[in-house]
């Protein structure tokens, strides 16, 4: 039983990397300062090789 519990999570672990890099989260802070004030954004969004894709939060 402790065998073949084994080797299905060697199997598991083999297959996280199957289907290619991970999602990576990423979010970017931006804050300016002008003559009405302060100013604030921000973005969150998911990278994967060379495609990004975001979204406006504030």
């Amino acid at each position: 039983m402790i065998r073949i519990a084994t080797v299905i999570a060697l199997l598991g672990l083999v297959a996280c990397g199957v289907d290619g890099e991970p999602l990576q989260p990423s979010a970017d802070l931006n804050v300016a300062v002008g003559s009405d004030g302060v100013y604030t954004g921000g973005t969150i969004g998911l990278t994967r090789g060379p495609i990004s894709v975001g979204v406006g939060v504030f």
